[in-house]
């Protein structure tokens, strides 16, 4: 029987939320456009284009799309070098490589971004595989990404735990009948996480790591 861990990278096991909202914030205001810090916040998780059609509507002028997007990710990849990994995110995926489970990260980035998220993650060693969002139509909150990324581990979604920070991340889990296990790294509400789908809620991933052997990942069982 296969288990499969699958996780999101942003805001989950990389603390760059709100590196992403500054970026995306500014990337709007050169466009023109004048968007608050809270609602780019609360859009952090959906793919590019979703995210600007979100925060933009769908009246936007969407010739500029491609533009904004471009201007987001000049800006975020100027913080590269400085991205640091979330509290204990490594030792959980070390961990539950350890215990059987089979990581693979579902993530909206792709290409220099995802490089360097991978980079400061420094877990490799420990990662089966890694659904960008160069391998799917659509992004979160449809569920494609994480079937796709369940397809890679090669489990069920009965076999499969999906975590992530965003209501996003939530409403793809369910969507495609995971178990949803929330973070608040993301700086996401509790009460928001859990109205979108989340079993269980932690601090973070040393959150989760010290309450492993109580969580739905013990509770699903261990390979041994």
């Amino acid at each position: 029987m296969v288990r499969a861990a699958l996780f999101d990278v942003d805001g989950t096991l990389v603390d760059t939320n709100y590196l992403h909202v500054t970026a995306w914030w500014e990337a709007f205001r050169q466009a023109g456009h004048t968007v608050p810090m809270t609602a780019v916040h609360q859009a952090i998780g959906l793919g590019s284009s979703d995210l600007i059609k979100h925060l933009l509507g769908a009246e936007r002028d969407s010739g500029r799309d491609e533009w904004i997007s471009s201007t987001h990710s000049a800006l975020y990849a100027t913080y590269f070098e400085r991205l640091v990994a979330a509290d204990g995110a490594a030792d959980l995926l070390r961990a539950l490589a350890a215990r059987g489970w089979r990581v693979v990260l579902a993530t909206s980035a792709s290409g220099p971004e995802l490089k360097a998220l991978r980079r400061v993650l420094d877990a490799d060693d420990v990662i089966t595989d890694t659904a960008s969002a160069d391998d799917v139509d659509e992004g979160k909150p449809s569920p494609e990404p994480v079937r796709h990324a369940m397809e890679l581990a090669g489990g069920t979604s009965g076999e499969t735990v999906y975590v992530g920070d965003s209501v996003w991340d939530m409403k793809a889990a369910t969507g495609a009948s995971v178990t949803a296990v929330a973070l608040l790294s993301g700086g996401i509400a509790r009460r928001d996480l859990v109205e979108a789908g989340a079993t269980e809620v932690y601090r973070n991933p040393a959150d989760l790591l010290a309450h492993l052997d109580s969580s739905v990942f013990s509770r699903a069982g261990r390979v041994d």
